[in-house]
Parts: structure tokens; sequence; C-alpha cells
């Protein structure tokens, strides 16, 4: 394994975040469920929730990443996570395919949002659940980031219904974050 990928492995299994199963509170998980993680890294979200849904499609553009997640998986006898490398913002999966989709930690790099907004809508069910877990955006900030406030705005923008917007107490890697409950609109 590279040096570079072993650095950027080790920090995201390293970083300091809450339990993934309190994440249960906000989405409600059923075995026929495929679920979608955006910007899955080294399986946070994916191995915490696999064994509560059907299949875990964990999406990253980062290859090498996903290569390390999926090994990881099979040491630990996990089988229904599939992984796929690809941009945000062009998803190659079909339309109207998952029942819920989580994106932690992920789409205050991508630009422009819409787009990825956009496609998470086209490939969630009607009546599907987005949960949104992002880093906020602070006067102190001068990385990526995108406000609770903006990313409201943006997902009711893509078609969606904003269920509920929470500010835990809880940091990640010392930045305070927000975590959006969203609904695709029926019919739309």
């Amino acid at each position: 394994m590279n040096p570079k990928l072993q650095r950027k492995i080790e920090h995201l299994e390293n970083i300091e975040r809450f339990p993934a199963e309190e994440l249960f509170k906000f989405i409600q998980l059923n075995k026929e469920d495929e679920l979608l993680d955006l910007g899955a890294g080294t399986g946070y979200i994916s191995f915490s929730f696999a064994k509560y849904v059907k299949k875990v499609v964990a999406f990253d553009y980062d290859n090498d990443i996903l290569q390390y997640l999926e090994v990881k998986a099979k040491e630990k006898g996990i089988t229904n996570i599939e992984i796929t490398a690809a941009n945000f913002k062009a998803m190659p999966l079909e339309n109207e395919r998952f029942e819920k989709a989580v994106a932690s930690i992920s789409l205050h790099e991508v630009q422009p949002l819409s787009l990825v907004l956009d496609e998470i809508h086209r490939v969630l069910k009607d009546k599907g659940i987005f949960l949104c877990i992002e880093l906020e955006k602070t006067e102190m900030t001068n990385a990526p980031r995108v406000s609770s406030k903006e990313m409201e705005e943006q997902i009711v923008k893509a078609g969606f219904s904003v269920i509920d917007t929470l500010h835990p107490p809880t940091q990640v890697a010392n930045q305070f974050v927000y975590i959006i409950v969203a609904q695709k609109k029926h019919g739309n």
C-alpha cells in the first residue's frame, strides 16, 4: 500500500466522531432497504448500517479507499456491501434505486452542490430518506464548508422536504456538525 493512501486511511480511521449507531435515531432502517453511503471512505457508515439493510452501496470518488473498505468488509464477514467509485455529480446508479441515502461529511467538497443533490434525489425512491451529516460553516473556518441554512435551502431546491435539522453537541474533529433529515417529495 502506498504511503499516501496509508496516511489517508489512518486519518479516516482515527478521526474523532460520534458512533454511527447514534444516527439510527434519525433514520429508520428496514431489512429490505438498499442504502447509499455517499462518501463512504473507510466504511464508518457502511459497516454500522449493513447489518440492518439488504444492501449498502459504498460510494466514493477514491477507488483505493473503497478497495480498502472491501477488504475490511471481507475480514468482518460482511457480504452485503457493494462498492462504486465515481464522481458524485454523475453517479452511475439507477434511478429510484435506494430507500435511504446518507452523506456523512462529504458534500462540503462538491461544487456545485446542486448537482450532487439532484443526483441523490434521482437515485432515491419516492418518499426516500436522505440523511446529511456535515461540518457547520463558522467564521473561524477556512476550509470548504456549507452552512446548515444553505444546505437546507439547496436540499429543498433539489426536491426534498426537510423533516428536521439538528445541531448535536458532539463534535467531529473538533468542529461543530449538523444533521439534516430530508425526504424526497412524493411524485417529485
